[in-house]
């Protein structure tokens, strides 16, 4: 039995997707207010995609891994945000190691930073730019030692010294034919070239440069991966929370079924619970499409497979970290940033660069000399030699001199404003996590304090329901919040165990310390 009229049913019918389109909506927005109040130093951890728009004319077509997190409903085109900002795209991609198999492979989070140490595309970019200056360093080095070189020889020759406008009276003017048979060591070696140890000086420092960013790659690679792979928690965590609540709207929905049979609530009830029930399948089919995207991102920064299908076996529980002194952060991170030694470095090379320009119009000397066995046959030979000293002045080169000068001089001023640059980067860096820490943990305490709460509403909706007291549009409304919360407190505890992780990168300890950081101490 219905207790309405029918002109009034037929209204609420069509009101409600109305309804359901605006809770939603509301819901969208109120979360996505809450993340957008997160400091600016977590976006920046996570890419230029990830900061909220502020626009109202259209929804931006990629939203950032807290954003995709949040929201309560399916996402919407979700952008990778496997990696952080100011790190090079290479760090996205890998070398494959290995083939697929057809078994489920469980991954834990160390086997995971193991595998991009090894494989991660931008380290292997870094180790490899790093030999090549290693192999710069050995040429300029070379052009300070002595340089030996050896020759064997055979020569027939016939001479026509009439062509040369020679001639005797009685003699042939044609000569030969004869051999002749020359064995020589040639030697080489500067005394004075202060413009070549100056480019020794520069290419010995720039490998020293690539040496630190290769070890510093280490850092950033730890920092994509476990970004990556947290974003894979999150995401099974929200799949796990989803089929709760499919579960719970079932319930709802079945309680809504049998109220109508026995005529206690109207056909609008099983309506309302209905759609609850298919969007919650909705956003249970989003969920499952996201974790598998974030997985494709995951294998592609560990040189996995992507054909290879795996199961995370680590989760990130929420554990607190007693966050460091922001002073005593930064000086700990002076000392150990690969990349702010690595800029230290470039500086020293744009130094000895500057020092070589001057050195151009300095004069150079250097000896060279051969040593040989020379002969018309092997046996009939004897021993030659040539030495010799030579040294070599510009006289009249200002302008290159001038040019080169200024040049080296506006890439030094170049490599020192970087290098402060940096060094206030760095500071940036450590006061940015410190701040982003301590907002996630209380993000994370308000949103599990949220969870409870909004579970104990759709408990006592459900069970007004139930009983006759109240129809279905507050379980409807119940179970709206209750996923809001859900998505709010997974949110918060991936954005907080990404401070950690981004914490340790900027201190420069992520390669070796990062279980202690996502462990909590």
């Amino acid at each position: 039995m219905d207790y309405m009229e029918p002109n009034k049913r037929d209204a609420l019918a069509r009101a409600l997707p109305r309804r359901a389109g605006s809770m939603a909506t509301i819901s969208m927005l109120a979360t996505l207010a809450i993340v957008a109040a997160l400091p600016a130093g977590l976006w920046a951890q996570l890419g230029p995609s990830s900061a909220p728009s502020t626009g109202t004319d259209e929804l931006p077509v990629e939203v950032s891994a807290q954003q995709k997190l949040a929201q309560p409903g399916p996402a919407v085109n979700p952008a990778s945000t496997a990696t952080p900002s100011g790190v090079d795209q290479s760090f996205k991609g890998s070398i494959v190691e290995g083939k697929a198999t057809n078994e489920v492979l469980p991954l834990s989070l160390d086997e995971a930073m193991q595998r991009g140490l090894r494989t991660n595309l931008g380290l292997v970019l870094q180790n490899t730019n790093a030999r090549g200056q290693g192999g710069q360093r050995l040429v300029q080095l070379q052009e300070l030692l002595p340089k030996v070189t050896g020759s064997a020889s055979y020569t027939v020759q016939q001479v026509d010294l009439a062509a040369y406008g020679l001639s005797f009276p009685g003699i042939s003017p044609v000569i030969g034919p004869f051999q002749v048979f020359d064995f020589r060591a040639y030697l080489t070696q500067n005394l004075f070239n202060l413009e070549q140890f100056d480019k020794y000086m520069a290419a010995k420092h720039n490998f020293e440069s690539a040496k630190l960013t290769a070890q510093d790659a280490r850092d950033l690679v730890v920092l994509t991966v476990g970004n990556a792979y947290l974003l894979c928690v999150a995401d099974a965590a929200r799949i796990k929370a989803v089929e709760a609540e499919l579960a719970s709207s079932k319930l709802s929905l079945d309680q809504a079924n049998a109220n109508h049979e026995v005529g206690t609530s109207p056909r609008i009830d099983v309506l309302r619970a209905q759609v609850d029930y298919q969007s919650e399948e909705q956003t249970l089919i989003s969920a499952k499409n996201s974790l598998e995207k974030d997985k494709l991102a995951l294998a592609r920064t560990i040189g996995l497979p992507l054909e290879q299908k795996f199961e995370v076996s680590d989760s990130t529980p929420y554990q607190a970290l007693d966050t460091p002194d922001a002073e005593a952060a930064f000086a700990m991170a002076l000392k150990q940033r690969k990349d702010l030694a690595a800029s230290v470095e470039t500086t020293k090379a744009a130094e000895a660069s500057k020092k070589q320009a001057f050195a151009e119009q300095l004069p150079t000397a250097k000896v060279t000399g051969n040593f040989g066995d020379l002969g018309a046959t092997v046996n009939h030979s004897h021993g030659t030699y040539t030495a010799e000293g030579e040294i070599d002045a510009p006289i009249l080169q200002l302008l290159k001199t001038r040019g080169d000068n200024e040049v080296a001089q506006a890439q030094l001023e170049q490599a020192r404003a970087k290098q402060a640059d940096q060094v206030q980067q760095v500071n940036a860096d450590v006061r940015d996590a410190i701040l982003d820490i301590q907002t996630a943990a209380k993000l994370v305490d308000a949103a599990r304090s949220n969870v409870d709460l909004a579970r104990e509403a759709l408990s006592e909706a459900q069970e007004r329901f139930k009983v006759g007291v109240a129809d279905s549009l507050p379980v409807s409304q119940a179970l709206a919040t209750d996923r809001q919360a859900e998505d709010q407190f997974i949110a918060a505890l991936y954005q907080h165990n990404v401070a950690k992780l981004s914490l340790a990168r900027a201190l420069g300890v992520a390669s070796t310390n990062y279980k202690d950081y996502l462990g909590g101490k």
